[in-house]
């Protein structure tokens, strides 16, 4: 299996974290399309480097660095499965040598707006060694975060077009 290889992957230990926005589910996933978007809501992320034409087309990489100066790596994120009309996409994050990690977004419309739920969990590296419930718990008020900024960038988006 190379890099970009789809792996299986056991969701059933990796706890869904769920936020709500008024924004309309179509704004969010705009926003999730736009890899140039990924420093400003992934928590860690400090830059995008460059993204491919095809992003986010499955196999498209978006190039990204981690970490705060001086002290960052540069690495990238993989999209392995993307299903637009069902507003889901699969990404794998590279942060050598720590690992990968595989997460989940979906994306559904509800009373309202918007239901945006996020699974992630390692899949490769040195991350897998740690303990699932310890690594979830640090995902989870990473990921809580994660989703506060998306939707915080959908719902601006969405002001600006309507003033």
């Amino acid at each position: 299996m190379g890099d970009d290889a789809a792996p299986t992957h056991d969701w059933s230990g990796a706890a869904p974290v769920r936020w709500t926005t008024t924004a309309p589910p179509e704004r969010v996933w705009s926003v999730i399309e736009d890899g140039w978007t990924y420093a400003a809501w992934v928590v860690g992320a400090s830059r995008v480097r460059s993204v491919d034409e095809s992003w986010p087309a499955e196999g498209a990489h978006l190039h990204h660095s981690v970490g705060v100066w001086p002290i960052v790596r540069d690495d990238r994120t993989s999209v392995v499965e993307i299903d637009p009309a069902q507003m889901r996409i699969v990404l794998q994050a590279r942060v050598r040598p720590f690992g990968t990690q595989l997460v989940e977004i979906e994306v559904s419309s509800q009373p309202g707006g918007t239901m945006v739920t996020m699974r992630e969990d390692a899949s490769g590296g040195l991350a897998v060694l740690v303990p699932r419930p310890v690594r979830q718990a640090g995902l989870i008020i990473r990921n809580r975060e994660a989703l506060r900024r998306l939707c915080l960038l959908a719902e601006r988006e969405t002001h600006v077009e309507e003033v």
